[in-house]
């Protein structure tokens, strides 16, 4: 193989031949293909775009890199979802025990915060003690004794993924359908499951800021996951406005566990979550149809059986057993918190929730780049819905923070990202639309 040559078909628009992307990920995972060629390959994806065949080849290739999971000792199907990102999508911390508490089994191999959406892994990794990313032993026992685990991606699941993800995160190739389906869907074949569920996030807060292109990736995911022998639904949901009333590590913690609990449950969240519990269900077999799968998944949360799934499983990767009884005593908190006031009366009607995203990374809540750490206990909450009506003493946002200064930078770019309008908004629903 000559990698040259794979990157000069790919550039002039050719159709690259199976084989040919096998050796190039091989050449990938073993460092025989340089970082360079490797960009230009994304590259010219970028540009060139894939024919389904192809995104089939390199879903499977990146998959065949490394280990492949199977769950021969459970008995009941195992079923995940993901996300292709957001801004206050803490979504994955109520569903997997949603779902277990229904009869589902859900190995959630979840990933890091990208640019300015949030990372499940770096809100897990805010709970003290808490394994993310235990071996394969820990990670079996716990899936089969709590029905989920949230973990992170481990070296020997898809490794060419990672290595692919990490350049493609600094090229400006992060965008392209065809690397962004393979990307999500070779870690999620290689967890080993029998039907998976997506939420394709739209608006000024997702990677795709329009429904065209929402549509495209829903499409390709479920049609490159169906090629290659993994049934798939998915859910293009609204991203225009922050998904939780909080934005962070720490904070979307403590918001999950007061969905969980019953205490809050922010009206947009419970939609999206409940609506994902039932594709997950039904794709499980355990609902005929989704409405069926909804009033499930709505029993397991006012019962309390998902709250407990969830505290269980904390518990058995090493976090802390009274976590939902008390969550102040083990999530970071941030020593300055300050309200964020609006500057004039009126409705909120719209955001700029990229901007919103950017002001948690601004506090130290994300990533600049890749190696960057992460300060979980800093964030954003009380975060309004579009529609609120407020006055000018009603706060538009909690500010967590490190410091004065930043609660200053913070609140000048919250009052750009956040308008404020004298009528009221249309609404929208967060559901915007399906793929299967």
């Amino acid at each position: 193989m000559l990698p040259q040559e794979i990157i000069r078909a790919k550039r002039d628009g050719g159709e690259l031949d199976p084989a040919d992307i096998a050796d190039f990920v091989r050449g990938l995972t073993d460092g025989s293909v340089s970082e360079g060629q490797v960009a230009a390959l994304a590259m010219a994806v970028f540009f060139n775009g894939m024919s389904r065949a192809e995104a089939v080849a390199l879903t499977l290739s990146m998959r065949d890199s490394g280990e492949v999971l199977s769950w021969p000792e459970l008995d009941i199907p195992v079923v995940d979802k993901h996300s292709t990102g957001g801004v206050g999508d803490n979504v994955s911390l109520m569903l997997a025990p949603i779902a277990a508490a229904c009869g589902l089994a859900v190995p959630m191999i979840s990933g890091r915060g990208l640019g300015h959406t949030g990372g499940t892994l770096d809100k897990m990794e805010s709970i003290s003690g808490y394994t993310a990313m235990p071996d394969n032993a820990l990670f079996r026992r716990v899936v089969a004794s709590c029905g989920c685990a949230i973990i992170g991606q481990t070296g020997n699941l898809a490794p060419a993924d990672k290595r692919f993800y990490g350049i493609r995160d600094v090229t400006a190739t992060v965008e392209s359908v065809p690397l962004i389906t393979a990307s999500i869907l070779s870690k999620k074949l290689a967890a080993g499951l029998g039907a998976l569920v997506l939420d394709v996030k739209c608006g000024n807060g997702a990677f795709m800021d329009n429904p065209d292109r929402a549509t495209e990736l829903a499409r390709s995911l479920v049609e490159v996951a169906t090629g290659a022998g993994m049934p798939t639904t998915a859910l293009v949901t609204d991203m225009n406005q922050p998904l939780a009333s909080a934005a962070g590590n720490a904070v979307e913690v403590r918001n999950a566990i007061e969905f969980l609990t019953g205490k809050v449950r922010d009206p947009r969240l419970l939609e999206v979550t409940i609506a994902l519990a039932a594709e997950m269900l039904v794709s499980g077999g355990l609902a005929p149809n989704p409405d069926e799968g909804a009033a499930q998944a709505l029993k397991a949360l006012e019962d309390g059986s998902a709250a407990e799934r969830f505290n269980r499983m904390v518990a058995e990767l090493g976090g802390p057993a009274d976590l939902l009884a008390d969550p102040d005593r083990h999530l970071g908190q941030a020593p300055v918190i300050a309200d964020c006031l609006p500057q004039a009366a009126g409705y909120v009607a719209g955001y700029d929730t990229r901007g919103v995203g950017l002001a948690v990374v601004e506090l130290g809540g994300g990533r600049v780049r890749p190696s960057d750490p992460v300060d979980h206990a800093v964030g954003l909450s009380g975060l309004l819905p579009i529609g609120t009506r407020i006055e000018k003493d009603t706060p538009i946002a909690v500010i967590h923070a490190r410091n004065d200064g930043q609660v200053q930078t913070v609140r000048q770019r919250l009052h750009k990202a956040i308008l404020i309008t004298e009528t009221k908004p249309q609404l929208t629903p967060g559901i915007l639309g399906r793929q299967a």
